[in-house]
């Protein structure tokens, strides 16, 4: 599997940058997964839900299934969270997999940027930055997008891993 990020401060606009690239690249037949990394805790289940009962009661693992999709929550109880390299074997095969956050991480990444947040660019300390997706023009070493020109940004990242 290919491996690409996407990073950037808060509301810098990487999330939106994410669904746009997920939408674009599968939209030209290439199959695309994604892991998303939050700071804080999150929850992804609901107090009163069967399933949230069943963690709340000290399962482990609570794995939820419909007929439309399923899930697996694990609850780490203080142990140390998983490393990317873990997550990523826990994933079913696919073209590309697009990564948001994980900034330190060492794949390759597109940083999302807006001007607005006043928050400085990643991209001239971090070495695997290797283009700038911002809603202005800022001086950078590296290739530079607008922040909504996703289709030039997939054509980047698919040539960047060579799909």
């Amino acid at each position: 599997m290919k491996l690409y990020g996407v990073t950037g401060y808060k509301n810098a606009g990487k999330t939106g940058l994410m669904e746009r690239l997920v939408t674009e690249i599968t939209g030209r037949g290439f199959s695309v997964s994604t892991i998303k990394h939050a700071h804080h805790a999150t929850d992804i289940d609901h107090e009163g839900r069967d399933s949230y009962r069943h963690r709340q009661a000290g399962a482990g693992q609570v794995l939820v299934s419909s007929p439309v999709r399923w899930a697996l929550m694990t609850e780490l109880r203080g142990a140390p969270e998983p490393s990317l390299d873990d997550l990523l074997t826990r994933l079913n095969p696919v073209d590309l997999v697009l990564i948001e956050g994980y900034k330190s991480a060492p794949h390759p990444k597109v940083e999302a940027h807006r001007m607005e947040t006043g928050r400085p660019l990643l991209a001239p300390t971090n070495p695997t930055i290797r283009a700038v997706a911002s809603n202005a023009a800022p001086d950078v070493a590296c290739p530079l997008f607008h922040l909504d020109d996703t289709a030039a940004i997939a054509d980047f990242i698919l040539s960047e891993v060579g799909l």
